[in-house]
């Protein structure tokens, strides 16, 4: 087996031997990177540990004695991904390859992690998103929607239920026509205007994903009732 370390003074079968040549073989010795090549320990001081570097990578900060790298790429770390034994290399932080996989649609990956941006997106998306009116108060004729995040939509506002039945489409908060997408789970329906009358009550028919009709009852079936606040619910 090869000796790691380079003596600092060769000599000739006829060489004469000195003082300074002996102290040569010690004081300019090196080290054998693994690339071939050699790296000098130097040392400045008396009381310095010095440095001895291999091929630009581990050094002895010589103020210090702290065990230091050498530079690496911006959001890396020194590690292995490989999924198998591997010389550690620079890996990165964050990316296809590295040890978080920037992605919103969080996989199931038991060797990965997922960013800050990532939960925030996955709980975003549990949450859902709102169409609503701009003051949270839903006034009559206005309407609004909540998507949540299984596919679940909430379509919510007021009808003026001032007729036997009342047709309505469901919209969004600009008065847009908004039905939902795939299907109509039902429509809860109540009055909130006359509420003292206890006789004053309404119906749904005929909902659909595009809308549905309220009729009225006070007292008698097809009354006026007046603002009715309903609720309905899809994917």
């Amino acid at each position: 087996m090869a000796s790691p370390i380079v003596k600092g003074q060769a000599f000739g079968t006829t060489e004469t031997v000195t003082a300074a040549k002996l102290q040569n073989i010690v004081d300019n010795a090196s080290f054998k990177d693994f690339d071939g090549s050699t790296e000098v320990f130097n040392v400045s001081g008396s009381t310095d540990i010095g440095t001895c570097v291999l091929a630009g990578g581990l050094a002895v900060k010589t103020s210090t004695g702290q065990l230091q790298l050498k530079s690496q790429a911006d959001q890396t770390v020194i590690g292995n991904v490989s999924g198998g034994a591997a010389v550690p290399t620079a890996v990165p932080i964050v990316g296809a390859a590295g040890i978080l996989v920037n992605s919103d649609s969080l996989g199931t990956d038991d060797t990965k992690g997922a960013t800050q941006g990532n939960v925030k997106a996955y709980v975003d998306n549990l949450i859902g998103t709102a169409d609503k009116s701009g003051s949270g108060l839903v006034t009559e004729g206005t309407q609004g929607s909540l998507i949540l995040g299984a596919g679940l939509i909430i379509k919510f506002g007021t009808v003026d239920v001032n007729s036997s039945t009342v047709a309505f489409t469901f919209k969004d908060s600009s008065g847009n026509a908004s039905p939902f997408p795939n299907a109509i789970y039902g429509v809860s329906a109540t009055v909130n205007e006359s509420v003292s009358s206890a006789s004053e009550t309404c119906s749904v028919t005929s909902p659909t994903v595009n809308g549905c009709s309220i009729t009225g009852y006070q007292g008698v079936s097809g009354a006026a009732v007046g603002r009715v606040f309903f609720v309905a619910y899809g994917f």
